[in-house]
């Protein structure tokens, strides 16, 4: 029998916000009652659905969800539209209601907004139906209630709710009223889960087991690096000053490019260890499209999930999407320069760091490469740094034979790190495979063979 995983009990942050919500839900119900029944004329013991006071909730305790109210100084109707698309979430069953028909037309009434899913058997609110539960029929209290929905509000400004539809004609109100999966995982968890790598979610969590010491880089590269660090840990001070805040652009762009295996991507992910950020490997087969449009809508998946959360988006091999735009011969060549200064200005709208590594800085459109913050080359390394890569790369598990001078192998054969790891992959698993401890010169020089016979070099 297979085990079981151990379920562990409820801490007092669950069991504290699942209170704080069961009244909550109470509140609401009591609000859906009372629509209801004033709008088909029932007896009711409400005139007016904002006569039902709300919860109190205790200010100052560990509850998100208390804390979120209070933050943000959530009145009556935000309420109301923070539960409602919360609900879907915790207790769907309670908007059942709205499944009533109407016997007249023998279908769902239309004022109650709404979608609901294939089977017919799950009931998702739209902005149609915050509207109905808020204004009911009345169009003055309806047109003065959408500013809810509005760009500028904080529900969509700061992407906890918004309106969200796979048919961009759809009626801007008829759209899905969604809460972030990361305000759901903070009021109901008290953290935010990672997001999984996803054709809605085309970027990968990229980690290493590597330090900072363990990167060996060109000195005037590693100097540069580091201006990107300085950013990192200082640019919001920078920032807080009012008169530079006017002036300088919130976010970091630079453009990494060089040969590859010489530490681009090391060096991203390095970045975001040291200073205790994710970085996330946008993967460009998901992002890009042929279809006019589908590339913003995909790199907007990434840039939506990434606001306000200080990720660094490192998009590799980055000429294929920020690559030169074309002369206009045809309507798909419009489509694509409007494409690259879409993807401009999402860039420079960004306040997190976004790093693009490529192989040819020339390669990439010029529009971009003038609005990094720095450019930094990453050339082949040199004698003494490809020996601090040899050194380093070999397990400690073996040992290397007498005639082994690695630092001779260095000066002989100019090679990238990438291609040494692998030299150093093949060279052990060939150990390994004739039962030895010790590296056989012949086994690297094999290993150098194949990786220059890869690259097109005369070995």
């Amino acid at each position: 029998m297979q085990n079981r995983p151990k379920i562990e009990p409820a801490n007092d942050f669950i069991t504290q916000t699942a209170a704080v919500l069961n009244k909550e839900l109470d509140w609401f119900y009591r609000i859906l009652d009372t629509r209801i029944k004033l709008h088909f004329g029932h007896e009711c013991e409400y005139q007016d659905i904002f006569e039902i006071e709300p919860p109190k909730l205790e200010t100052g305790n560990q509850i998100l969800y208390n804390q979120f109210i209070e933050h943000y100084q959530i009145n009556f109707a935000e309420r109301v539209v923070l539960i409602l698309a919360l609900i879907s979430h915790i207790k769907p069953q309670m908007l059942d209601v709205f499944f009533t028909k109407n016997a007249t037309f023998d279908k769902e009434f239309t004022e109650f907004g709404g979608r609901t899913d294939r089977q017919g058997k799950t009931f998702s609110p739209t902005g149609e139906t915050a509207l109905f539960i808020l204004a009911g029929t009345d169009l003055e209290k309806r047109f003065l209630f959408s500013y809810l929905f509005d760009a500028e509000h904080f529900f969509n400004k700061h992407n906890l709710i918004t309106l969200e539809s796979n048919q961009p004609q759809d009626p801007y109100l008829s759209r899905v009223l969604t809460l972030s999966n990361e305000a759901l995982d903070l009021i109901t968890r008290g953290h935010a889960r990672k997001p999984a790598f996803s054709s809605e979610f085309p970027a990968k969590l990229i980690e290493t087991q590597l330090e900072w010491d363990d990167l060996v880089l060109d000195p005037y590269t590693l100097d540069q690096v580091y201006e990107i660090k300085a950013w990192i840990d200082h640019g919001e001070t920078l920032l807080s000053d009012t008169e530079l805040a006017r002036k300088i652009k919130p976010g970091y762009r630079s453009l990494f490019f060089g040969p590859s295996g010489t530490g681009k991507t090391l060096t991203a992910s390095l970045l975001g260890k040291v200073t205790e950020r994710d970085v996330y490997h946008i993967d460009l087969s998901l992002v890009i499209s042929k279809y006019i449009g589908e590339t913003e809508k995909n790199l907007e998946k990434v840039f939506k999930q990434a606001e306000n959360k200080n990720w660094i988006l490192f998009f590799d091999e980055a000429d294929a999407l920020f690559g030169k735009r074309t002369n206009v011969n045809d309507a798909h060549d419009r489509f694509a320069n409007q494409e690259v200064s879409y993807l401009l200005q999402r860039m420079e709208d960004y306040a997190g760091v976004v790093i693009l590594a490529s192989n040819f800085k020339s390669n990439l459109d010029d529009a971009f490469t003038r609005r990094f913050q720095s450019i930094i080359h990453f050339p082949i390394p040199k004698h003494s740094e490809r020996t601090k890569l040899w050194t380093s790369a070999f397990s400690s598990q073996f040992k290397l034979d007498e005639n082994v001078d690695l630092d001779a192998v260095a000066g002989e054969y100019e090679m990238s790190g990438g291609s040494i790891i692998n030299v150093v992959r093949y060279a052990s698993l060939m150990t390994l495979v004739q039962q030895k401890n010790n590296i056989a010169l012949h086994h690297i020089k094999e290993g150098i063979r194949k990786e220059f016979q890869k690259e097109g070099k005369t070995f």
